[in-house]
């Protein structure tokens, strides 16, 4: 049965001017997920309502002024943080992708627990939606992998949680993104991991490693979407780069190199529950792979993975 969205938007404006009463802070990223909850919580609650975007350096290049500049147009209260150097100082030495994600939804909460005692808010707005706490796990079932928002908070925690998105699915969210007048370039882009590129640094992350997942995302997102608009392939509903560790052996002029190797992910789905690996040209693989190499210089290997959500998920951690 479709979502009547006009029903869902009024009913989550009464429910919102209902419970809260005071301040409320709302985590807000410019995605989509955050987009919705921080505009919802705008009309209910208007100046009582404060986004805070985290810059944990894990974020894609540009991230942050597009977040400013969306919040300005939107209307929505906003206030940047950042944190980037304690977000990677808790990460130092940490290889485990569970133990990543737990660490940066313990961090975030941290972060917005001190803004909100500055402005005594007692309410924490979050994007959680369906597939978020299915896949961290929830009555019986099994913990897939704990999402920052979701399975990677702590136990205790001094907010309020308000989830007004929280049962519905990703298709479902821009339905209502649409309804609500949100600009088709917010709720059609893709999505992008809460934790951010630490899920897209296997194994311990560090700054420099976190640098050359942001320019090798921006060439992939760079010529995917071109070829996707000239026709070329089907525009992928997530596609990024994503750095192993693993060193492979090459040559660069007549000397042998021995640098990182990427691997580019691109898949279509519905609502990220399930996907499939989007079949790209040759000729789009082949630009993304020259220009990585080309362009990051610590990089002498791209590989593509050909592999759908089950048994793969789509993020690599």
């Amino acid at each position: 049965m479709a979502l009547d969205t006009k029903k869902f938007i009024d009913e989550t404006l009464a429910s919102i001017k209902k419970e809260v009463d005071g301040p409320a802070i709302c985590a807000f990223s410019g995605g989509v997920d955050s987009t919705v909850t921080a505009t919802l919580a705008t009309r209910a609650i208007s100046r009582n309502l404060h986004a805070i975007f985290v810059d944990t350096g894990l974020i894609r290049i540009g991230e942050k002024e597009y977040a400013e500049q969306l919040a300005e147009k939107l209307g929505i209260n906003l206030t940047v943080a950042d944190e980037s150097e304690r977000f990677l100082r808790a990460l130092k030495g940490i290889t485990d992708p569970e133990k990543k994600r737990k660490i940066i939804g313990k961090l975030f909460i941290t972060v917005f627990e001190e803004h909100a005692k500055q402005i005594q808010a007692e309410y924490l707005f979050q994007g959680t939606i369906g597939p978020d706490w299915i896949e961290s796990g929830g009555g019986m079932r099994d913990t897939i992998k704990s999402h920052h928002n979701v399975g990677g908070l702590p136990e205790k925690m001094g907010l309020k949680l308000i989830e007004p998105l929280r049962d519905l699915y990703k298709h479902e969210v821009r339905s209502v993104a649409k309804e609500m007048g949100i600009p088709e370039s917010v709720y059609s882009r893709q999505p992008f991991p809460g934790p951010g590129l630490a899920v897209r640094v296997v194994g311990e992350v560090t700054k420099d490693k976190a640098d050359i997942v942001k320019k090798a995302c921006k060439i992939v997102e760079e010529e995917m979407e071109a070829s996707a608009k000239a026709g070329k392939m089907e525009k992928p509903w997530q596609y990024f780069a994503a750095l192993l560790p693993v060193k492979t052996v090459g040559v660069r002029g007549d000397e042998r190199s021995y640098k990182y190797t990427l691997v580019v992910r691109a898949v279509g789905s519905l609502d990220g529950m399930t996907a499939h690996f989007s079949k790209a040209d040759w000729e789009t693989l082949e630009r993304i792979s020259s220009r990585i190499t080309n362009e990051i210089l610590e990089v002498g290997r791209v590989t593509y993975d050909i592999t759908n959500k089950p048994p793969a998920t789509i993020e690599l951690e």
